[in-house]
């Protein structure tokens, strides 16, 4: 019978997230998972078959913890708006993670409605909750989405790489500006159609 694994696999991947957070998922080799776990790198490779495999279930690990972030936005009184709140507060708490998911080069070039689906698994709950919250068409709410998502994107994007501070209040206040400029501009549209 063989020896029983020191570790189980959610604490060696609750281990290599540590080591993503503080230093990025290129750092999550054999070698520093073995020294977080106080252990050799054997243990490791009793439950993964190699470091990619490690590596990817950390991506998903990351992806999961991220995914609580726009549960709780999806959650509140305000799901659309607090998307683009939670979405920069990740960046802000896991700067990282946050690059690791998000600030990585894609090999195929996307439109940025392509990307939103590919990049984040909440992309149809997060259209729902424009579309029902805001009364809007599909292809207004696609439109909203693409102008929220690139405008956070580019404050979280500030953050994580620490090109830029913001204070919680001024987040908030940047996020309701554009999003009522968004409701505004969609209001004149439907008006000048109107007419």
């Amino acid at each position: 019978m063989p020896p029983k694994c020191k570790f189980t696999k959610d604490e060696i991947i609750a281990a290599a997230l540590d080591i993503a957070r503080e230093q990025g998922l290129e750092a999550v080799t054999a070698r520093a998972l073995g020294d977080k776990l106080s252990s050799s790198s054997k243990p490791i490779f009793s439950i993964f078959e190699n470091m990619e495999q490690v590596q990817e279930e950390t991506l998903l690990a990351a992806r999961a913890l991220y995914n609580e972030y726009i549960a709780k936005a999806l959650a509140s009184d305000q799901p659309f708006r607090e998307v683009g709140s939670q979405y920069i507060r990740f960046a802000v708490t896991e700067p990282k993670l946050f690059q690791m998911l998000f600030m990585s080069e894609q090999t195929e070039k996307r439109s940025a409605l392509g990307i939103l689906p590919m990049i984040d698994d909440n992309y149809e709950d997060i259209l729902a909750s424009v579309q029902k919250g805001y009364g809007l068409d599909e292809t207004t709410a696609k439109s909203f989405y693409r102008h929220l998502w690139i405008y956070t994107h580019g404050i979280a994007s500030l953050i994580a790489t620490g090109v830029c501070s913001f204070r919680p209040e001024e987040i908030g206040e940047m996020v309701a500006e554009i999003f009522v400029s968004l409701l505004k501009n969609s209001s004149c549209k439907k008006q000048k159609e109107k007419n």
